[in-house]
């Protein structure tokens, strides 16, 4: 559950993705989430986003609908639920939420309404965050939403003409011309303002029109060029007052709100936040000395962008935001399903226009009406021919249904046409005429089967076969068609098994061709990218299938493949006698004889020039790459000279064939498999961590004595090398190593007059757990040896310098349980009964 919630805040994170006030390393433009790149932001941001959406109200298909609707494309989206997923949750519902009306009618927010979000979500109670989803679903209510809502009126306008000037607003007098000066005048309390050098002059109360003409009249006294047009003078409105208007009624926040004096209705509404989920957004009154001077429709304003009503307030207006009258929900296939809110008298085609209308799949036909009795529900079916005429009332729900997804006339053509798919089911339509609409069938068409499957008068399904040749033919009667029939039309590809030859060996790109009728054994090699350097145009081996048509015959069924050994002519000339393919044949190109890729080996350590060597010769030997390296330093350990062969590696030139590379793979394969095996075994002993021979079965150590091959080189212990063979030649080594089931571990230095014993002692003795019959020792060298026993007596190896000594432990002795001792009790008494019985 914990999980499932996580996944659920999943499209709330997205609106969080936008807002910009968190910790985000883009800067993200509000507006637009088309630059939006989900790879900048780091998997702590992610989290931390997570964790503030817990709380948040709005359903995954809103914030779907929403970061679409802001430009965010579908491809950023994927990565974010790709995100999510990774750091713990999981992928969400899909993109299209469809699977009921209901739930598509609340899949649906304005634009704006994600601006509900920029507030603090992790300071809203429940009811607040419920209240904020349900003012979502009501249309126009988005306009108010929060803190940052959407539409917020402009302040900054030039002056109205019809502004009423007013105590302690500021007018600025700018004169120009043949005389020129620049006075700020303030409105006195009796609304008079003083020009220097003109005198008093009333504005208060009048009009920006009204005062400019006054103003104009009573400097033309003593501007005398005023009259002829050399000075001007220019009036405006500088500072304003402020006044005081109250809010009350429905709001968010009601109260007294002190605002500019030329602001309107919709300032002051945004002031207060706009009305609550229980508001009229229809009928907004401003009380001006107690009278009604507006009744502002908010719907005029998102219908057609005119707003018609927005008065200009002032001082000590009221604005009375009353209750909604009536409400009713629009769902299903409408543009905007929302909440409505209408006024008496309003038709259902009405509410259709602030919905947007209908969307493309729309069954228009017939809608159902949910409607409050006031007793109980009913349901009622509004015709299209009724819309002008049906008149909504408050609690209705109106479901709008989608188009059946069927078709009435509808026809599939499958298979072998040169154009398949859907056609319409005209009158009279038969197969063959189908057939000819479709441009008829294509080259590969099988001619003898076609069939239809169609649907019975039950809906049961059977199937009409048909002989496709005849029918074209007029041989076979013609099969009319029905709705909803599905014809197939086989090729001949689809009754066979795709023909194919392969090659492999020395050929450039071997591998699987498809076969061509005619092809020859030069026409594949050519495919194939022709010889490689190694490759033989003698005895190219074709293996091909067998058919045991008499299987009694006692030598014709042991055969499994009929083999050829073809030569060709190198460069492939097509004028040389050809060798014809079959189908399934499988061609082999040998090597050419006595040719050798490069081989090399590696020598390490003590000797005087160590490094990669190519074997010269298929008898080169350990002593031929001493000699060749220089020989030994002075500070060699020749006994403890080690071999590393893997049994199945081979080194190879740049040139080697895919084939070999293939071959190769496949025995590292078997060889890896092997060392699996291994490994199980390993897991299997008393002791892991001091189990050295198989560890040292998996280094692949050949165990040599350097000494003795460099005195007798060429004898059996003088190995021949191999390619990829390493020898490593070590330095003097002067300690032991000790380890396994003893009591401290522990490297000691090498004394020649100390014996395994004497080492054991050095590690603090054996262990408990130790068991020392099978005690053994590795040489530097890579070979080992175990501890033999003679009578009572353990033989114990010889130690060497770089030697190590391992010490496995004991299997564990299970204890008898009380039933394992009445068992094993009862049988020897069972046993010692029977012998007395045959003694007697």
């Amino acid at each position: 559950m914990q999980l499932r919630s996580r996944i659920k805040c999943f499209l709330v994170f997205l609106g969080f993705l936008w807002i910009g006030t968190t910790v985000l390393a883009q800067n993200i433009n509000t507006q637009d989430l088309s630059t939006l790149n989900v790879d900048d932001l780091s998997d702590d941001q992610i989290r931390e986003m997570m964790q503030q959406a817990q709380s948040a109200g709005l359903s995954e298909s809103q914030m779907i609908q929403m970061a679409q609707q802001r430009g965010m494309s579908q491809s950023e989206i994927e990565k974010l639920r790709q995100r999510v997923q990774q750091l713990g949750g999981q992928s969400p519902i899909s993109t299209t939420d469809t699977s009921t009306q209901q739930s598509s009618a609340r899949s649906y927010v304005t634009t704006d309404s994600i601006r509900f979000l920029n507030g603090d979500i992790s300071t809203k109670t429940p009811q607040q965050l419920r209240e904020d989803s349900l003012r979502a679903r009501i249309y126009g209510a988005s306009l108010f939403l929060n803190v940052n809502p959407v539409f917020e009126p402009n302040l900054n306008i030039a002056t109205p003409e019809s502004y009423v000037i007013g105590t302690g607003d500021e007018l600025q007098v700018d004169i120009y011309g043949n005389s020129e000066a620049s006075y700020t005048l303030k409105v006195s309390p009796d609304g008079n303002i003083n020009i220097p050098y003109v005198g008093i002059v009333k504005v208060g109360g009048a009009s920006i029109q009204q005062a400019t003409t006054r103003i104009k009249a009573k400097m033309a006294q003593i501007y005398s060029a005023m009259s002829s047009g050399a000075t001007k003078v220019n009036i405006s409105l500088g500072n304003i007052r402020s006044i005081k208007i109250i809010i009350t009624g429905e709001v968010l926040k009601p109260g007294t709100y002190t605002l500019p004096s030329v602001a309107s209705v919709f300032n002051a509404l945004y002031s207060a936040g706009g009305p609550t989920s229980n508001g009229s957004l229809r009928s907004i009154k401003v009380v001006r000395g107690g009278e009604v001077v507006a009744d502002v429709d908010l719907y005029d304003f998102l219908q057609t962008g005119i707003m018609e009503g927005n008065v200009n307030l002032h001082d000590q207006d009221v604005i009375q935001v009353s209750p909604y009258i009536s409400r009713v929900e629009m769902i299903g296939a409408v543009k905007r399903p929302l909440l409505f809110e209408t006024k008496p008298g309003e038709s259902f085609s009405d509410l259709l226009g602030y919905a947007g209308g209908f969307t493309e799949d729309a069954y228009k036909s017939r809608l159902s009406v949910i409607r409050n009795t006031g007793k109980e529900y009913r349901i009622e079916d509004v015709l299209e021919s009724q819309f002008n005429q049906f008149e909504v009332k408050t609690g209705d729900k109106y479901t709008i249904e989608k188009t059946l997804n069927r078709f009435a006339n509808r026809v599939l053509l499958n298979g072998a046409v040169f154009r398949p798919g859907a056609y319409e089911l005209s009158p009279g339509l038969t197969l063959s005429m189908l057939i000819k609409k479709a441009d008829g069938l294509k080259e590969d068409a099988y001619l003898k089967r076609g069939y239809i499957v169609r649907l019975k008068e039950d809906y049961q399904r059977e199937q009409v076969s048909f002989n496709v040749a005849e029918i074209l033919a007029g041989t076979q009667a013609d099969i009319e068609l029905r709705r909803e029939d599905v014809i197939f039309i086989p090729s001949l590809f689809d009754l066979r098994e795709e023909y194919m030859v392969e090659i492999n060996g020395e050929v450039r790109k071997p591998g699987k061709y498809r076969y061509s009728e005619g092809m020859s054994l030069q026409e594949l090699i050519l495919q194939a990218g022709g010889f490689t350097e190694a490759g033989s145009a003698e005895r190219i081996e074709v293996a091909r299938r067998v058919h045991n048509k008499d299987k009694e015959a006692v030598n014709t069924a042991a055969r499994t493949a009929e083999v050829f050994n073809v030569d060709v002519d190198r460069d492939l000339n097509t004028d040389a006698s050809s060798f014809e393919l079959q189908p399934f044949d499988l061609i082999n190109v040998r090597s050419s004889a006595g040719y050798e890729r490069q081989r090399t080996v590696r020598i390490e350590g003590e000797v005087l020039y160590p490094g990669n060597y190519t074997l010269s010769r298929k008898d080169e030997r350990v002593s031929d790459l001493i000699k060749r390296a220089g020989g030994f330093t002075a500070y060699a350990y020749v006994e403890g000279g080690s071999l590393k062969r893997h049994p199945l590696q081979q080194v190879v030139s740049d040139s080697t064939s895919k084939a070999d590379k293939a071959e190769q793979a496949s025995l590292k394969t078997l060889e890896a498999e092997r060392i699996a095996r291994l490994q199980n075994l390993q897991a299997t002993t008393v002791n892991p961590n001091t189990n050295r021979a198989i560890q040292s079965q998996q280094d692949n150590y050949v165990g040599i004595n350097l000494e003795v091959i460099i005195q007798n080189p060429g004898k059996d212990n003088d190995l021949l090398l191999e390619g990829g063979d390493v020898i490593r030649v070590p330095k003097q080594l002067q300690t032991v190593k000790v380890s396994g089931e003893v009591l401290s571990p522990v490297t000691a230095l090498f004394d020649q007059n100390k014996s395994f014993k004497s080492y054991i002692s050095e590690a603090g003795g054996f262990s408990q757990k130790a068991l020392r019959k099978r005690s053994f020792v590795v040489y530097a060298n890579g070979s080992a040896r175990s501890t033999k026993k003679f009578l009572f007596f353990n033989n114990y190896p010889r130690v060497k310098p770089g030697a190590e000594i391992f010490v496995p432990q004991r299997l564990p002795r299970e204890r008898l349980g009380a039933a394992q001792v009445v068992g094993l009790g009862t049988g020897l008494a069972s046993l010692a009964a029977i012998i007395v019985s045959l003694l007697r």
